[in-house]
């Protein structure tokens, strides 16, 4: 018998319906007050807003008429209205704060685990502001200072997640390098190891580190995220980022092949108590 259980919602619907229920929360605007003005039925409505239906294209510009959405944001979402039934989704680069990153964060935000693999930079929900502000003038020779601080603003934001009511479980793994870089200076790696130990210290936060001696590793291939969330119906992703953009990855397949390449680092690292002792002699250091 074919199998009759609904398909999970991809991410790019999982994003138009966040989208759509951001756009009617900055109109100020109840379900009532749509269904009201638009004649979409107040069921439908929720079901798009949780990502359980596909708004048709006509219901869509219907939303985003009442929503007074502007140029860009039309396009973006008829856009993912288009796609969004195919798995997978990149987001081309932009110089400027791009708007694919607004997509990472609110799947960061509305997770319950992230597993974050880093080869060169320490993961950016447990960088200081210094160290931040440094990663970003380096990374983006040619952003201007006002990039730079939206840049490094957004990703202090980020860090809510970890102190909210019901924290983000975060399990870091780094590659010795992302300790050893001179990221700033060594005044500014110290105080991102003692950050970094203090982060330790919560229980919703696992930190480990790959030594150099371990030789080569899976996660020699690249940085990568896992998340999981607290609904069922809300299926895992793995974010990848990319010179040519943002990639989001959600078939079952590449989260098996995700999942086990993160189980196999967690082997090879150092546990979190010789991961502290590594990152106690970085904070230190006195050369």
């Amino acid at each position: 018998m074919p199998d009759k259980r609904p398909r999970p919602p991809t991410v790019r619907l999982r994003r138009l319906a966040a989208e759509l229920r951001k756009l009617r929360a900055e109109a100020e605007l109840t379900r009532e007050d749509v269904t009201e003005r638009t004649g979409i039925n107040e069921a439908t409505l929720y079901r798009i807003e949780r990502s359980r239906a596909r708004p048709q294209k006509r219901t869509l510009i219907a939303l985003l008429d009442i929503y007074q959405a502007n140029a860009t944001q039309r396009a973006d979402l008829l856009a993912l209205q288009s796609g969004s039934n195919d798995q997978g989704w990149l987001r081309p680069y932009h110089s400027e704060l791009p708007e694919e990153y607004t997509s990472y964060i609110g799947f960061e935000a509305e997770a319950r685990t992230v597993r974050n693999y880093e080869s060169l930079f320490i993961p950016g929900l447990a960088q200081t502001e210094p160290y931040a502000s440094e990663v970003v003038r380096g990374v983006l020779p040619m952003a201007s200072q006002k990039e730079i601080a939206q840049r490094v603003q957004a990703r202090m934001e980020r860090k809510a997640v970890l102190t909210k009511e019901h924290p983000l479980q975060l399990w870091a793994i780094v590659d010795e390098a992302a300790l050893r870089r001179r990221v700033g200076g060594r005044d500014v790696m110290r105080g991102q190891a003692r950050h970094l130990l203090d982060l330790m210290a919560e229980p919703h936060v696992t930190f480990q580190v790959i030594p150099f001696e371990k030789g080569a590793h899976a996660g020699m291939t690249g940085s990568f995220v896992h998340m999981d969330f607290p609904d069922a119906d809300d299926p895992e992703l793995v974010y990848l980022d990319t010179p040519a953009g943002d990639l989001f990855l959600e078939s079952e397949a590449e989260i098996r092949r995700y999942k086990s390449m993160f189980e196999h680092l967690q082997a090879v690292a150092l546990g979190p108590n010789e991961s502290a002792d590594l990152l106690t002699r970085v904070a230190e250091a006195k050369d």
